[in-house]
């Protein structure tokens, strides 16, 4: 199983998964009712027949990791780059659920309109 990283910003959530040896065509990303899959695989190639291996230690074979998204992520904004061994999955968030500023006005403690009707009433 690959180690991924996941990291969560205002904007987005960032995953990333390491793949060393790995080339962006031998890996496949899908997401489908809001499950992301990555899958891949890296087969064992014999160069020489001649050698004789004291030790594998290195992964070989398909992998699958699936991860649960939240409602927030805009699935179909999903994008990714594959680089140095690192796959990038960069998951927006839909604007609805981005955090927004409340702008806070002054008013009295019964009401804010109290105050601006006195406001009015004194400048008449």
């Amino acid at each position: 199983m690959p180690p991924v990283d996941i990291v969560e910003g205002k904007d987005k959530i960032h995953l990333k998964v390491e793949l060393p040896g790995f080339k962006e065509d031998q890996v496949n990303l899908t997401v489908e009712d809001g499950l992301l899959t990555i899958r891949g695989e890296r087969k064992f190639n014999r160069e020489n027949k001649d050698e004789n291996y004291h030790r594998i230690e290195r992964s070989y074979g398909t992998f699958v990791r699936s991860f649960t998204l939240p409602n927030s992520i805009e699935q179909t904004k999903i994008q990714a780059t594959f680089s140095d061994g690192i796959l990038n999955i960069e998951m927006p968030k839909r604007e609805e659920t981005k955090p927004k500023q409340i702008q806070i006005k002054a008013g009295t403690a019964e009401t804010g309109s109290a105050r601006k009707k006195e406001i009015d009433v004194q400048k008449a």
